[in-house]
């Protein structure tokens, strides 16, 4: 059997709605990006494909994913901020539409992204797949004036997706949300490292493991601000931090969501989430690439409250 022949013609892990299931379709994403044509060549396998060391290729990839798939037309991050893989981050929204899914059609949804960085993925896909709305934050100044820059770039985006700067970093919804806001959900992708040294020895970690399978089809994270991929004490600080600050907005926001990387943390979560009294939590796994995540979700309302949210 040839190594061709081994590889399967879809990504499984991938969520059933993803558009990214199939192998990239190159001579569709030059057609509507040409500038990716000088970053891509026949692999081991004698597919074309890109090479995925190289940041300015990634970047170049999802500025062609972004305008195929998603519509949008301008896409552009300052060299050293975080550049995420894009299916990923679609299979986020997929699930949260999921998970909201007695919710009627064509009822306004508005949700907020915590940490949305410099590439404001999560809004862009979000509002092209769902028509909903966002309030994108972010901690960095930059980050916030990109995410904007971008934003306005867009028209068929411009008018549904609002970036606040979060001013106080030890907050996550105070200062963000209004006292008489409602969001259906909040969502986050929290930084998961304790310490700069864990970032770099896990970047190391990684593209020695990269480079000995010789995996195109394997996507590293290029780039990162400090406070993108790293905090005290890593996701499970973060985490805490934020379910016990979401008691305080418990009639504003009827999902509460957040990817957990790291299943180890899961115990902890839980003993929180029940310390807070929340009404139900649910985890949802998923497939990340390589690896596998899941995705933690509490709410405070009963189900009748649920329902009354809904109709309000």
């Amino acid at each position: 059997m040839s190594e061709a022949s081994k590889r399967p013609s879809t990504k499984s892990k991938l969520h059933p709605r993803s558009k990214h299931r199939e192998r990239y379709d190159f001579v569709k994403l030059i057609k509507v990006t040409p500038e990716l044509r000088a970053f891509v060549k026949p692999n081991k396998y004698g597919d074309e494909s890109i090479n995925f060391f190289d940041p300015k290729a990634v970047k170049t990839l999802n500025k062609a994913l972004l305008n195929l798939h998603y519509n949008i037309k301008y896409w552009d991050i300052p060299e050293q901020f975080l550049c995420p893989p894009i299916p990923g981050r679609v299979d986020y929204i997929h699930y949260l539409a999921d998970l909201l899914s007695n919710i009627p059609k064509n009822t306004y949804v508005k949700g907020l992204d915590i940490g949305t960085g410099a590439n404001c993925i999560y809004p862009l896909v979000g509002h092209q797949i769902y028509n909903w709305s966002f309030i994108g934050s972010d901690i960095d100044q930059t980050a916030v004036d990109t995410a904007r820059s971008i934003v306005n770039a867009n028209p068929s985006i411009k008018n549904y997706v609002n970036i606040r700067l979060q001013e106080n970093p030890k907050f996550m919804f105070k200062g963000i949300l209004n006292p008489d806001e409602r969001i259906a959900f909040s969502m986050c992708n929290p930084p998961f490292h304790a310490s700069e040294l864990d970032a770099k020895k896990a970047t190391s970690r990684k593209n020695r493991n990269l480079k000995s399978k010789r995996n195109s089809d394997a996507m590293s994270n290029f780039g990162g601000q400090h406070h993108e991929l790293w905090t005290k004490g890593g996701e499970a600080r973060f985490i805490k931090d934020m379910i016990y600050e979401s008691r305080n907005f418990a009639e504003n926001c009827l999902w509460f969501t957040t990817l957990v990387s790291k299943e180890s943390n899961l115990k902890g979560i839980y003993t929180i989430l029940k310390k807070v009294n929340a009404e139900t939590v649910k985890t949802i796994e998923m497939g990340q690439g390589q690896k596998n995540s899941r995705i933690v979700a509490w709410t405070f309302l009963s189900t009748e409250k649920q329902k009354e949210w809904i109709l309000n």
